[in-house]
């Protein structure tokens, strides 16, 4: 008997292809959406860790500056625009106007000196207003206007007690200084005194008398210093003229 053999039927399954992408032309799949990126890290502080707060203070303003005008910025002008010489003639242009300034006090000074002179006899002088004085020395100096800052000695006393209640000829007592015109007065001066010193030149000496309306007058005046002048006294001075010179401003 013979056997017959047969090959088993052949079973055929539908293959399904997957697509493949090139590198140069690949897109992605419809309904595709790109990876989440990973979640990044939290930084966690503890308060051991945490830093103290910060304070920003705030700049303080500058301080105003003083400025103080000069001449210098003449001078660098003319050498940056003229050379080196034109600032070198601006500065002995100065130098000049200062060493002129000095001689000139020096030769008003000299003159002052050489006239003055003292007086041999000390005549009595009565003024209209009441004022008398004796010429102690005459000055050889400058007049003063008014306006002008005058510097003077002066000792003055009550005539009918002989009470000093001002004196800048003991010790090393200051003089006064006196702007002519100018109110109130000061230190025991009084309008008798301005107007004598008037008439009185830089260097000048007199002893003057001072009849009360033109000294402290019915109300007397208490000075400060433990001097009181009484009512309608009448004043004794000796005035000196130290200098005469223009007030500042």
């Amino acid at each position: 008997m013979a056997t017959s053999f047969s090959s088993p039927p052949f079973l055929s399954y539908p293959l399904t292809r997957t697509p493949r992408f090139s590198s140069s032309s690949q897109t992605p799949p419809p309904n595709s959406q790109p990876p989440n990126p990973p979640p990044s890290p939290k930084l966690t502080t503890t308060s051991s860790e945490q830093q103290p707060p910060v304070t920003v203070r705030e700049p303080k303003p500058p301080k105003p500056t003083t400025t103080v005008e000069t001449t210098d910025w003449i001078a660098s002008s003319l050498t940056r625009r003229f050379g080196l010489g034109a600032g070198l003639a601006w500065a002995a242009f100065l130098a000049v106007g200062v060493i002129s300034e000095q001689i000139k006090t020096r030769i008003e000074v000299s003159e002052q000196e050489a006239n003055t002179r003292d007086v041999e006899k000390q005549d009595e002088v009565v003024l209209p207003n009441g004022i008398r004085y004796y010429e102690l020395r005459i000055g050889g100096g400058a007049s003063p206007r008014n306006g002008d800052l005058v510097v003077l000695d002066l000792k003055g006393k009550i005539e009918s007690r002989g009470e000093v209640f001002v004196d800048t000829f003991d010790g090393d007592k200051k003089p006064l200084a006196l702007v002519m015109g100018s109110r109130p007065y000061t230190k025991g001066m009084c309008e008798g005194i301005e107007y004598i010193v008037r008439s009185m030149k830089a260097g000048g000496k007199r002893r003057v008398i001072v009849p009360p309306n033109l000294g402290f007058g019915e109300k007397g005046a208490d000075l400060g210093t433990g001097a009181q002048i009484p009512p309608f006294a009448t004043l004794e001075y000796i005035v000196e003229v130290d200098k005469v010179s223009i007030a500042p401003a």
